[in-house]
């Protein structure tokens, strides 16, 4: 029988490499899509929301910074009622009554309306809300909270309904569910600062046109309460349904009595 003779000392003969197949290559492929689409959803939700958080935020302390200095420069700025000195009293300082708010004549698609602020967001929360609801202001680097048309204006009998997204592009309304019952909802305008209280949440479909009635989910019945209604997407990184924050109207201050006590070492610190 004839054999191959090895060489002492010599390797062994190489092993011929397995051919690439075109069932090979096309998953070799889609794995290497399959992690870049990762990478991408990653900065997307992540790093890209946290850099649009920061410069939504920065916008509205800037539009605030002007609104101040607008105030205190103008000199057709009405004069306001001065705040009442707190007493020694035990029982908590009811908030000083300025009268009927101002309620301003709403603008034109993407104009600045106000700037919102919510403590049970955390002490560094303002977003700027704009009119209109479509992906310039929404998807935008300055603004990210959207005011639907047709609802009322901050102060207004009725409802002021605004939207934004739960996550991506800066998550304007990523910790709604976690509101608690009273929590103080404030917005601040040109003229002053209104203050609402949470009430309650509700789920919805996203076809669920009702929580955009004067009356919430009462269409036809004429408002006579003040209404906010916080609007966005549920569950996180998901459009299957919306999930809704409502307040109640407490009390508003004109701008030259400063922002309510909930948020005024909030409004401090970003003057800062």
């Amino acid at each position: 029988m004839v054999g191959t003779r090895r060489t002492k000392g010599s390797s062994p003969a190489p092993k011929p490499r397995p051919r690439a197949t075109g069932v090979g290559v096309v998953g070799e492929l889609l794995l290497t899509a399959g992690v870049v689409v990762l990478l991408f959803l990653g900065w997307q939700l992540w790093w890209n929301d946290a850099i649009l958080a920061a410069s939504q935020t920065a916008s509205a302390h800037q539009l605030s910074a002007q609104w101040d200095e607008s105030a205190s420069t103008s000199p057709s700025t009405p004069a306001s009622t001065p705040a009442p000195t707190p007493s020694a009293s035990a029982e908590p300082a009811a908030p000083a009554d300025f009268g009927d708010p101002l309620v301003a004549a709403e603008p034109d698609h993407a104009d600045v309306i106000g700037n919102l602020y919510v403590p049970r967001y955390g002490d560094s929360y303002v977003r700027t809300i704009a009119e209109g609801t479509t992906g310039d202001i929404l998807n935008s680097t300055r603004l990210g909270l959207g005011h639907y048309d047709g609802t009322q204006m901050p102060g207004a009998v009725g409802n002021f309904a605004i939207a934004a997204h739960r996550s991506a592009y800066g998550g304007g309304m990523h910790l709604i569910n976690e509101f608690r019952l009273g929590d103080p909802i404030v917005v601040e305008t040109a003229d002053g600062w209104y203050t609402y209280r949470f009430t309650n949440l509700e789920y919805v479909d996203p076809t669920e046109v009702g929580v955009l009635a004067p009356v919430p989910q009462e269409p036809g019945v004429t408002a006579t309460d003040r209404t906010i209604t916080l609007t966005s997407c549920n569950p996180l990184y998901s459009t299957a349904e919306r999930i809704i924050a409502y307040g109640t109207f407490d009390n508003w201050r004109p701008r030259s009595a400063g922002p309510p006590p909930e948020i005024a070492a909030v409004v401090q610190k970003q003057e800062g």
